[in-house]
């Protein structure tokens, strides 16, 4: 079975715990196991060399009852439909724990950017948009960025679709550029949301954050930012890795510098004054605060009983096993699972939305301030059920939002 249809199977065994656990409508149950709608699409386009290469994209909405579909867009050669499915699922999960009117999508294209030019990714990016063009909508479906996918996808996204309604929309995508309509603060804040969380629970145990030591799996731009963040408010970055390896040292690390060296090197591998460490010895290393921000099924009950931080913050999207997670809670790890964690950038998506749609677009101050106010609600109410339940704070994130969709979908019944 591949880690991509094994998201699947996490996805939907998650959801069959909850629902044991609230006694969900048999009913109501059934539906959410299963996606409203998948769309496959052949995405051909004309390389450089001038010979025509197909590639396949998938999108997928997995419940719009509270809202129109919001999730991401990723490019990655290992992109499946049961990945973008479970994807698609804990989106409606996080939009709900965190209680924005979105329902959960995620999509993606079969494809290696690494070896794409500019003008494959644009010619791609527009082929993808133009398969999906009466899919997305500012009232049905708005896609954002994800693995290897930024800003400039975005644009091209919007651009194609406004191109098509014939007029300007920024509304159809989250995660652009300023300058064609996109929010100030997006680009942190997933990363930014994940610090919120952190603080909050580190004011309910009574701790400092210049005391807490930072290891970061995955040093993109979550994984940076959070990094950063952090870091700036005093803490010490001790560990951090990319796809290729990573870096240790326990007197601190730089975020900035070591992003810096990555931008010039490909990689953090082999910066300077530090030791060299693996994506797996990271988790691993004896730090107060673990942040995995890289990809699925990172934490697993093979390694669950060696991690050694106190606090595990969920920056990517499903890197804990379900088993791994009854380890972690059995250990006493406080562990802050993802559809909470890294709520914050669908949030500020959510802002980015509202923004694109008045045409009247808020400072990074407002930006911030908001999203902290969410995040600090979210995270209180997922403490508060985690108490009152004796369960872990993904079981408590999973029956606040399970509890929303629910009540969404009862009240708007089931036509015809």
């Amino acid at each position: 079975m591949s880690g991509q249809d094994n998201a699947l199977d996490i996805a939907v065994q998650q959801l069959d715990q909850v629902a044991e656990r609230i006694n969900l409508d048999p009913s109501i149950h059934r539906r959410l196991r299963r996606p409203a709608r998948s769309y496959i699409v052949s995405v051909p386009i004309r390389l450089d060399n001038r010979e025509v290469e197909v590639f396949e994209g998938y999108r997928v909405h997995h419940n719009t009852s509270r809202g129109p579909a919001k999730g991401g867009i990723r490019y990655h050669p290992d992109v499946t439909l049961a990945e973008t499915t479970a994807l698609a699922m804990w989106m409606t999960w996080k939009c709900a724990v965190v209680n924005i009117p979105y329902g959960g999508a995620k999509g993606g294209v079969a494809c290696n950017t690494k070896v794409l030019s500019r003008g494959e990714l644009q010619r791609l990016t527009r082929r993808y948009t133009s398969e999906l063009i009466n899919v997305f909508g500012p009232q049905t479906d708005i896609p954002a960025p994800d693995v290897y996918t930024n800003p400039q996808i975005m644009s091209w996204i919007m651009d194609t679709y406004s191109v098509s309604v014939g007029y300007a929309e920024p509304g159809v995508v989250t995660g652009k550029p300023i300058a064609v309509g996109g929010s100030l603060g997006r680009n942190e804040a997933t990363s930014r949301g994940c610090i919120f969380t952190i603080y909050s629970l580190l004011r309910r145990l009574n701790r400092k954050v210049e005391d807490q030591t930072v290891a970061v799996q995955g040093y993109g731009n979550v994984g940076y930012h959070a990094a950063q963040i952090i870091h700036d408010d005093g803490a010490k970055v001790i560990a951090a890795t990319d796809s290729k390896g990573g870096v240790f040292n326990p007197k601190g690390l730089d975020p900035r510098a070591l992003a810096r060296y990555k931008e010039e090197n490909g990689s953090v591998v082999d910066y300077p004054g530090a030791d060299s460490i693996t994506n797996e010895e990271l988790l691993e290393v004896d730090c107060s605060i673990l942040i995995p921000a890289a990809m699925e099924n990172q934490i697993t009950q093979r390694n669950a009983d060696r991690i050694k931080a106190d606090i595990i913050a969920e920056g990517a999207n499903g890197p804990t096993t379900p088993a791994a997670d009854e380890v972690l809670f059995e250990r006493g790890k406080y562990h802050l699972p993802d559809i909470l964690a890294n709520a914050g950038g669908v949030t500020v998506s959510y802002f980015e939305w509202v923004q694109g749609l008045e045409r009247y677009f808020w400072t990074e101050e407002e930006v911030n301030s908001k999203l902290k106010g969410i995040m600090d609600r979210a995270f209180d109410e997922v403490w508060e059920m985690a108490q009152k339940e004796k369960v872990t704070m993904r079981m408590a994130s999973y029956i606040v939002a399970v509890r929303r969709v629910t009540e969404a979908m009862l009240l708007r019944g089931l036509h015809p």
